[in-house]
């Protein structure tokens, strides 16, 4: 598959850039794609959730009736769950949501989703370029330039660039990464992926190996 690469003004430099057939082309695994978009975002969750329960409650241990002849339920202290003000029964406690997933099925997971933006014209090569200084306008001007401004874009980077990312930070709809960085959560999130030229042999090299 072959693709033109534009310069930040949305003209076609001419250039062509062939994607590798063995990224942008294999046959999809949905099921890769569910496995790492779910540990990715259950590696993002903080797990500090708590709830009292009746031992975190402050108050009387003392028993609130005697235990038999009053015909109702027996009844311990005013902690109990079942009175109001007392500790959550099986309530929420602190703990860590991450789990472990193999290497091969997260890469297969990317190139998957990969290959899903691919099949659907929703890749654009961009040649490389920079700002003078960090301004959010200026990175609208390349999407205008590139009819993407009204689209969810995720621009992949083979090397940090501060201006580039501080001028889309402001951005809700926009998002810079590296290709190390480069997960199948942003991919799917993204609706349209802008891939700086230089990143194209290093995303290859990477899935190579």
């Amino acid at each position: 598959m072959e693709l033109s690469v534009y310069n930040k003004s949305g003209e076609d430099t001419g250039r062509k850039v062939q994607l590798n057939e063995k990224i942008y082309s294999v046959e999809p695994n949905d099921h890769a794609i569910y496995l790492d978009v779910k540990q990715y975002m259950a590696n993002n969750r903080q797990g500090t959730h708590k709830s009292k329960e009746r031992g975190d409650i402050n108050g009387s241990t003392r028993k609130v009736k005697k235990q038999k002849g009053t015909g109702t339920a027996r009844m311990g202290s005013i902690k109990s769950p079942v009175l109001r003000g007392g500790g959550r029964a099986f309530g929420p406690r602190p703990r860590d949501y991450s789990f472990k997933l193999n290497k091969k099925v997260k890469v297969l997971a990317r190139k998957s989703a990969l290959t899903y933006k691919a099949l659907d014209n929703n890749i654009i090569v961009l040649e490389d370029f920079s700002f003078d200084k960090p301004k959010t306008k200026d990175f609208v001007a390349v999407k205008n330039n590139l009819k993407i401004a009204d689209k969810k874009s995720l621009l992949v980077l083979s090397e940090p660039n501060n201006n580039i990312y501080l001028s889309t930070r402001n951005l809700q709809s926009d998002k810079v990464v590296l290709v190390s960085e480069l997960t199948t959560y942003d991919i799917l999130n993204a609706s349209v992926l802008v891939v700086a030229e230089s990143s194209i042999d290093v995303l290859e090299k990477n899935f190579s190996n």
